[in-house]
């Protein structure tokens, strides 16, 4: 293990007095009570460049990065009814890649910090727990730390001062409470989804496969459904889960799909804490008359034209507010809750088959571009959802990535042979947790 925080170590990085804190937004409020080893609520985002990583340059772009957005300079701290977020007064530290990705990140070993840079031959990851932030602000940060990092790499072709704005405006409010309303009625229906089956891979691996799709092929293929690329992709998903966990398995529960809305495209925010949602698509093949790929997309439409509106968006926005402001939640005391919260997010869990998370396009100045070859984003796995998807857009190349405790890529396969078999081009890579991967999906 590199690490490059030997002189920084148990410094502070500023005088302790008077040090500021905030509440957790409304989202962030239950990640640290169902938090742990097996559900790490961690996700990453890497970048992969033409070059190797210099790790000192990287650690100084971290320091410049964490001075400009001071908001993800904290660390959680528990109170009587609630955790809250501190400012976190020592130094970073960043380490050589060693370990499986979007792992619970241990606070005590990573100087309190929220997240963890890590760094591998030519790729930057940054692993963030959810309570800090969302893909959304986790996405502004980085593009921070890689554009630093470049310009420090590069200071004769990269100018900071002619190319991109020195200050950032940005609010640490809670948009969740800004914008609910306290109106809103919703009746949930809690049907539990069919979960993933089969045999895991050994305890604590995460298998990792990553699908770098032509973007331009992909949306000829798009536009003859009249769909989006996410709308699409979903699809397919569904397709490839429908033609082998789930028939193989005779799954008589719905496959429900969760994909998280970004929620600053319905209302107005300038905060880079949490402010997402998500939709449900509960897909029950025999009753939506759902056997080939052409019903199985315009179910899907259907479904994202009803639930991604304004109207629906705010119900379930406002649901989950209502339910984080109850008096008698706010009431019960911080061990108490962490009791409550574990036993009943157990339950929650069993409400989604997968997550597919599209963070869309990672949009990177023309000069900083010649440098970088994509990115990618991955979501942590877990006992229940086994399973998790995630993409995200650079240039010409969509990756989508496939996190599996899984001990087979028969999904992943199907996926992949789906796309080809429509004349898209699709590059594999992986992590090799499964033997041969890469040749077992090609």
């Amino acid at each position: 293990m590199v690490t490059y925080n030997t002189v920084l170590r148990g410094e502070n990085m500023k005088n302790s007095n008077n040090i500021k804190w905030r509440k957790l937004d409304n989202s962030a409020k239950i990640f640290p009570m169902s938090t742990g080893q097996k559900y790490s609520s961690v996700f990453r985002l890497s970048v992969v460049l033409n070059n190797k990583v210099n790790p000192k340059i990287l650690y100084e772009a971290l320091l410049s990065a964490l001075e400009k957005y001071e908001i993800f300079k904290v660390r959680m701290k528990a109170g009587l009814f609630w955790y809250y977020l501190e400012e976190n007064t020592k130094a970073p530290i960043i380490e050589e890649e060693n370990e499986y990705p979007c792992k619970y990140i241990n606070p005590k070993a990573n100087n309190g910090y929220l997240f963890k840079v890590t760094y591998f031959k030519n790729k930057i990851n940054i692993d963030i727990f959810h309570a800090l932030t969302d893909g959304n602000g986790g996405n502004v940060f980085f593009r921070e730390l890689v554009y630093t990092y470049l310009e420090m790499c590069h200071p004769r072709d990269l100018k900071q001062e002619i190319r991109r704005p020195r200050k950032i405006e940005y609010t640490e409010e809670d948009s969740y409470i800004k914008n609910y309303s306290k109106k809103i009625k919703t009746k949930s229906k809690n049907e539990r989804a069919y979960e993933l089956k089969g045999k895991k891979i050994r305890l604590g691996a995460i298998s990792t496969i990553h699908q770098i799709i032509d973007l331009e092929k992909l949306k000829i293929e798009c536009s003859k459904y009249d769909a989006t690329v996410t709308q699409y992709l979903t699809a397919v998903l569904m397709y490839a889960i429908y033609n082998t966990n789930y028939t193989e398995n005779k799954g008589k529960k719905p496959l429900k799909i969760c994909v998280p809305v970004n929620l600053k495209k319905y209302f107005p925010s300038k905060t880079l804490s949490n402010f997402f949602s998500y939709i449900i698509l509960a897909a029950k093949f025999k009753n939506n008359n759902l056997s080939n790929f052409d019903e199985m997309i315009e179910f899907v439409k259907k479904e994202f034209k009803e639930r991604l509106t304004e109207e629906e968006v705010l119900k379930v926005m406002s649901s989950n507010v209502k339910l984080g402001n109850n008096f008698f939640i706010k009431i019960i005391p911080l061990f108490l809750k962490n009791i409550l919260v574990r036993i009943g997010y157990l339950e929650i869990r069993k409400h989604s088959t997968i997550t597919y998370s599209n963070i869309g396009r990672i949009g990177i100045l023309g000069d900083y571009q010649k440098y970088i070859k994509y990115f990618i984003m991955l979501i942590a796995p877990d006992p229940v959802e086994k399973i998790k998807c995630s993409s995200c857009t650079f240039e010409n190349k969509i990756v989508f990535t496939f996190t599996s405790i899984l001990n087979d890529n028969k999904i992943e396969r199907v996926f992949y042979e789906f796309l080809i078999n429509k004349g898209i081009d699709v590059t594999i890579e992986s992590n090799g947790v499964l033997d041969d991967i890469s040749r077992k999906i090609k």
